[in-house]
């Protein structure tokens, strides 16, 4: 394993950040936020960014590497995305539970006066 945080921190600490941004990423794809292609994009980047990390922990054997800083700007622009599209969704579901509540409570209130008339007229 090539993770040694006393000898070289920066890329240790670089390969767990690059692995949890990756899981992040597959974890947000799982949920179910957002557009199938996001879903998609978020799964594909995810798998690149643990792909990545395992390959520098357990393969890599020196020489150069990328560090890439938007490896832990994106996972977050796509988290707070995430979150964001599922907190419209739930509103739209209470929007919905609301309209339908009041649909059901106009309907009630129709039948109660469609039974109270007639007893009216018939009195």
């Amino acid at each position: 394993m090539n993770l040694d945080f006393s000898a070289q921190p920066l890329f240790s600490w670089y390969v767990v950040l690059l692995a949890v941004s990756g899981v992040a990423m597959i974890a947000l794809a799982a949920v179910r936020s957002g557009s199938t292609g996001m879903r998609v994009f978020n799964a594909l980047v995810g798998v690149a960014f643990l792909g990545y990390a395992i390959y520098l922990a357990f393969i890599f054997e020196g020489g150069t590497y990328f560090i890439m800083f938007k490896a832990f700007i994106l996972p977050v622009l796509l988290i707070a995305n995430g979150i964001k599209s599922i907190a419209a969704r739930r509103q739209a579901t209470e929007a919905a539970m609301r309209a339908q509540q009041a649909q059901a409570q106009q309907a009630q209130a129709a039948a109660q006066a469609a039974q109270a008339a007639p007893v009216a007229s018939q009195g």
